[in-house]
């Protein structure tokens, strides 16, 4: 039997061959620790090196402004809590009402420890308003921390905008584009952030590496301790190979990135079509202009999203919301917030597709997702 089609793709990505190549040697011949003075070390630090610089070059960072991490969450967690322990004179940081666990479990760890915490919210596509985050920022607001792009409905926030009223406040801002990157041009500068979380597995990169961008003369502290390595940020023995392959990763993302956002809007767009002619009384959700290009977060009247899925799971892998947490009945975070009523927010689905995605795929899945319904 033949696997069913992958639109699951905002939970992780299939590993590019570019990438897994990039990485072999590194697992076999080129094993030298990055901090040896001798030709192994040499080896390896000048790939870490380049890996750095290929990642910066995707996000128009400078290179020595990249912290290569375990993965997104540590990232998000050196974001949020090492901030804390530079500025812990100020005690007051803001997120948003729709943020990935990785940065609200750190903010909530926060304010265990005695911080103030704001939780923004988000109206019903799931869109922060920039004045909301005026309403709370404070002179002791350390930072504001929402995220780029949804990892289940998609909504793009207006970071820039939120960004500037930071700043103007004195306070850092925080994005996490895991869900970005990849797929839409992410530029540090043109978002005015100082820091900004990725994660690779999401954009065709191997799991167990993720980045930290962190704009240089910003106040922040390391969250684990031991030798020097990563700026001071982040100790331990580099992962060469995964590093290695996070570099490829951001090469091949930085130069085929309009391509991938032409082709993802095109699949995601021919499946909505397809969806919505089939299934009377077919939902979005999210917002229907600033949306990730590859995701489709729609919701079936009268069904469970989930049982849906067990119907159709032959022909099509999807998921009703973050691999995070989708093994759980209760109604999303993310749709809690945007206020979507118990019947709606269960008959929820999440699409994504990716670059390998074909019309053919989109057909197929289309044709099994209706016939489920119909026979619910």
């Amino acid at each position: 039997m033949n696997d069913p089609i992958y639109l699951d793709y905002n939970a992780t990505t299939p590993i590019a061959p570019e990438v897994a190549a990039a990485i072999r040697p590194w697992l076999e011949t080129d094993f030298g620790n990055p901090s040896s003075s001798h030709v192994y070390g040499q080896r390896a630090h000048a790939a870490v090196e380049q890996a750095r610089t290929e990642v910066a070059t995707l996000i128009g960072a400078q290179s020595g402004e990249i912290v290569f991490t375990g993965n997104a969450t540590e990232a998000n967690n050196l974001a949020l809590l090492g901030m804390a322990r530079a500025l812990s004179e100020k005690r007051h940081i803001i997120v948003s009402a729709v943020e990935h666990p990785a940065v609200m479990q750190p903010a909530l760890h926060l304010r265990e420890l005695g911080w103030d915490v704001s939780v923004v919210p988000v109206d019903g596509t799931g869109r922060v308003d920039a004045a909301a985050v005026v309403q709370r920022l404070r002179p002791d607001t350390a930072l504001v921390s929402v995220m780029l792009a949804n990892n289940e409905v998609g909504t793009l926030q207006p970071i820039a905008e939120i960004a500037a009223l930071a700043r103007a406040n004195g306070s850092l801002m925080h994005t996490d584009a895991a869900q970005a990157a990849g797929k839409l041009p992410v530029n540090v500068d043109a978002l005015c952030v100082d820091l900004l979380t990725l994660a690779f597995h999401k954009l065709y990169g191997p799991k167990g590496i993720g980045a930290l961008y962190v704009r240089q003369g910003t106040p922040l502290k390391p969250i684990l301790f031991g030798a020097g390595q990563e700026h001071g940020l982040r100790p331990g023995t580099e992962n060469v190979a995964l590093i290695v392959g996070a570099g490829e990763t951001a090469r091949l993302a930085h130069a085929r990135l309009p391509q991938i956002t032409r082709h993802l809007h095109a699949m995601r767009e021919q499946l909505w079509q397809l969806l919505s002619e089939g299934v009377p009384g077919l939902l979005l959700n999210g917002h229907p202009e600033h949306r990730l290009p590859n995701t489709l977060h729609v919701s079936f009247p009268g069904v469970s999203g989930r049982d849906l899925l067990a119907a159709a799971e032959e022909t099509v892998a999807a998921s009703v919301g973050s691999a995070c947490h989708s093994d759980q009945d209760a109604v999303s975070g993310v749709l809690a917030a945007m206020g979507l009523d118990a019947r709606r927010a269960k008959g929820a689905v999440r699409l994504s597709t990716g670059f390998t995605t074909t019309i053919k795929d989109i057909e197929t899945a289309a044709d099994s997702l209706i016939s489920a319904y119909l026979e619910q």
